[in-house]
This record gives C-alpha cells, structure tokens and sequence, in this order.
C-alpha cells in the first residue's frame, strides 16, 4: 500500500473504515460473513481501491484500504456498502426479513485516515515551517 499513481495524480491515502449491519444484528456469520468479505474484494478490484487488512465481525466490519483520490471517503464506504448490499440480498433472500426494512447497512459509518510516517505533528510542523523559507522567484534572464 505505498505510494500510488494515476494519470493526474500522485496519492498515499489510506482510510480506515468501521461500520455496522442495519440494528447491529449479528448476521454477518460464517458463510454471509466470507461472503461479505469476497463480494469486498471484488468490489475493490474493480474500483482500483486495494484493502490492506479486513475483518468482517458478526455484528460489524472493519476495512483498511487506500483508494484513488477521485473517491471521496462517503463515496467509498457507498460504494462497499451499495453493492455488497445487493448481492448479498440477492443470494440471501431470507436476511431481508430478518432486517425488517430490507437494509442491510445502518446508515452510519466510522473513518480515520492512517499515514505511516506523515503524522498530523509532521504536517503541521511542515506548514508552520513555510513562512521562515523565504521563497523567491527565479529570474529566467
């Protein structure tokens, strides 16, 4: 998970997300719960997101990822959650019931962004810094 690159941009960002099935059931056990895992998978392959580390709790999933930076954050945690929550209903019928209001997801979710060396102290250091450089323009002739 280093350092990544698109056509327009050069990132390193990696979100740390945490969210729950709808009322906190516990449903998301041994075959939902590796399926839930594979259908993450998947999702992230086609959205060039790379998850570092997963782990899908019965009542809650954690998911370190970095993702490209045309991805908002929400828009990410939308993205797993919208789909995953279709497929999921779709080979699991029966979870609909048991949900009440047919939602797999609750609506909330938890992220924290995570660098590896860059801490906030580093950052603010870094920009704190900037108005004792003195910046000065190059002349060309």
């Amino acid at each position: 998970m280093g350092i990544k690159a698109t056509k327009h941009a050069v990132y390193d960002i990696k979100y740390h997300f945490v969210w729950i099935p709808k009322y906190r059931k516990g449903i998301l056990k041994e075959e939902v719960g590796k399926r839930v895992k594979e259908l993450f998978e998947e999702i992230a392959e086609q959205y060039e997101f790379e998850i570092d580390t997963m782990e899908v709790m019965p009542d809650h999933v954690h998911v370190f990822l970095t993702a490209p930076p045309k991805y908002s954050p929400a828009k990410v945690v939308n993205i797993l959650k919208g789909i995953s929550s279709r497929k999921i209903f779709q080979e699991y019928p029966w979870l609909k019931k048991y949900l009440w209001g047919g939602e797999l997801w609750n609506d909330g979710y938890f992220v924290r962004t995570v660098g590896d060396k860059v801490t906030a102290d580093v950052i603010r250091r870094y920009i704190n810094y900037q108005h004792r450089i003195e910046h000065r323009q190059l002349k060309l002739f």
